[in-house]
């Protein structure tokens, strides 16, 4: 009867954000001896915080995919969502189909509960009148903000339209990096993996300003998903969230997926070591009542 012995409760600090007068600490009732789990260092720093990412709707998009994204990203809950560009189809020069475009995508991300960052891709800025809509409907095609002591820089590669980073963008962060030495992770988000071209001058006068700090960069475009490790530093190419390419995933006889084209939500919890990241496919997020 091991547990009719002496018994003490265990009480470990949590932080909630919530209604005063409530107690917010875990109690734990403990015995002698052993108990039922493995420890209780909750995982629960202050200081980590979760956020989404969405991938390329557009370039052939199938209807319905990325609605069905923000329903699930409203199930989640992340504290806010970061696109990495190709939001409208574009290709056009014509206005009254430009706002047509923009109306529909707008409309989408209103339904989501948390805020929603845009970043262009070349679906959204590939002439100058689709650049001047962006101005006019969204203002500045790159920017940034700080979050918890993470700086996050978003970058516009269609800049000009032809593609590219201009001058004028890699002095405006060259100055925002300069103002923010003190923050503990730098994280990029862009449309093209510039990287991928030896010959891109624009992200290697880029890449040098962040060349002693932390960072991680996260892009799109090539619709099928990409890691690596440049330099020691972390680099993804994400797949789709709508974009043509996705679609249902394959999975081989190992388990993991046979080829790198999905859609899915990327799933990121900061933490003082970087970025922890999780893929969530589409087809794997369910609500409460998954049987109709």
């Amino acid at each position: 009867m091991r547990f009719l012995k002496s018994f003490a409760i265990v009480v470990l600090p949590v932080i909630f954000w919530g209604c005063a007068g409530i107690d917010r600490n875990l109690k734990v009732r403990v015995s002698e001896g052993a108990n039922p789990w493995t420890h209780l260092n909750l995982y629960n720093n202050p200081d980590n915080f979760q956020f989404a990412i969405v991938a390329d709707r557009t370039g052939g998009h199938r209807p319905g995919v990325f609605a069905d994204a923000v329903r699930k990203l409203n199930l989640l809950k992340p504290e806010f969502v970061v696109s990495v560009g190709d939001l409208i189809e574009g290709g056009t020069e014509d206005e009254d189909e430009l706002n047509r475009q923009w109306d529909e995508f707008d409309n989408l991300v209103d339904k989501l509960q948390m805020p929603f960052f845009y970043v262009p891709g070349n679906h959204d800025i590939s002439n100058k009148v689709m650049a001047q809509k962006w101005q006019e409907r969204l203002g500045s095609g790159y920017y940034y903000f700080t979050y918890r002591g993470v700086l996050f820089l978003c970058l516009n590669t269609e800049d000009p339209p032809s593609g590219g980073i201009s001058d004028e963008q890699v002095e405006h962060f060259r100055k925002v990096l300069k103002t923010s030495r003190n923050v503990r992770w730098i994280l990029v988000f862009m449309h093209k993996p510039l990287w991928q071209s030896e010959t891109s001058k624009d992200w290697q006068k880029f890449e040098s300003l962040l060349a002693d700090r932390p960072y991680t960069v996260f892009a799109g475009h090539e619709h099928r998903y990409i890691s690596l490790v440049q330099d020691g530093r972390r680099y993804y190419a994400l797949a789709t969230t709508g974009a043509s390419g996705g679609g249902r995933a394959e999975v081989g006889n190992d388990g993991r997926l046979a080829k790198c084209q999905f859609d899915h939500i990327v799933w990121v919890t900061m933490t003082d070591g970087g970025p922890a990241v999780a893929n969530l496919l589409l087809d794997g997020v369910l609500d409460d009542e998954p049987c109709r």
